[in-house]
């Protein structure tokens, strides 16, 4: 299970990514209502999520898209 914190950057990244169709960076998450942490914090957080299979990032400087696993949490 994730904590608040977590599960709060996945719902904003989902939310994004749903909107848009690009891999959602941590500035904009950063800046979405809900998650109130830096930037730097939200890249930390996103690094945990990819590594448990809920995000992936599709280049290096990129940033994350949900994985089938974190569409299932956010549903």
């Amino acid at each position: 299970m994730l904590d608040d914190r977590k599960a709060a950057i996945l719902s904003a990244v989902v939310r994004e990514y749903i909107t848009t169709a690009q891999p959602v960076g941590s500035t904009h998450i950063a800046d979405a209502p809900g998650v109130g942490v830096s930037p730097a914090t939200v890249r930390n957080e996103l690094a945990v999520l990819e590594q448990e299979g809920f995000l992936a990032q599709p280049h290096t400087s990129a940033g994350r898209i949900p994985t089938d696993k974190g569409y299932r949490f956010f549903v």
